[in-house]
Formats: C-alpha cells, structure tokens, sequence
C-alpha cells in the first residue's frame, strides 16, 4: 500500500472557501477516481492548512488516480468556478509514504 499526506496552505483570506471546496466537492469525487480517503485533519493554529491522509494500492494505482481525477470535467468547471476571484491554494505539500515495515500497521 502506498500512503500520502497532502497539506494544502489557503490563498490569503480563503482558508474558509478552501475547506468548503474540499469537503462538499472535492471528497466527493476521491472515490471514484480511485483515492481511498482516510482522513482530513485542521490545527487551530495553523487555520489556513487542511491536512488529508489517501490510500492507494501501488504507485501506478496512486498516479493514475490522480491523473483521472486532474482531468475529470466536472472538477475542472467546479475549480475554475471557486477560483473566479483568485486561487484557494497559495501552496501544496504531497508527501508519498510507502510502510516501512507492513507488520507495525495498525488496523
């Protein structure tokens, strides 16, 4: 299995619309694109960060997920239509993790 934490950083004033996008449009979609969701993560401090946990079954499995998802139409018109007064993200963070040691997994 191959595991990624994606780490997304809000545009200036746009961490409430971030958050809002990625929950009502975005979470939908994963999973049919292939993108098991495990689980997204905020931190009272950092109010501008959405943090979120993915599962793929190979490498291959997580590139094409992704790659479908980029080019799915109906995100394509959601995404141009909540950034019409300027882009959500200022910046992203992808970390891809594959298990060190599969037997210390937990569940």
């Amino acid at each position: 299995m191959i595991y990624e934490i994606r780490i997304y950083e809000a545009s200036e004033g746009r961490a409430d619309a971030m958050r809002q996008r990625f929950i009502a449009e975005v979470v939908p979609r994963l999973p049919g694109h292939g993108i098991e969701l495990l689980g997204v993560f905020t931190a009272p401090e950092e109010d501008g960060r959405l943090t979120y946990l993915t599962r793929f079954s190979s490498e291959d499995a997580r590139k094409q997920a992704w790659a479908s998802f980029g080019a799915d139409p109906d995100w394509k018109a959601v995404k141009a239509a909540s950034e019409v007064n300027g882009p959500l993200l200022k910046a992203q963070t992808v970390n891809v993790l594959s298990p060190a040691a599969a037997g210390l997994l937990l569940g």
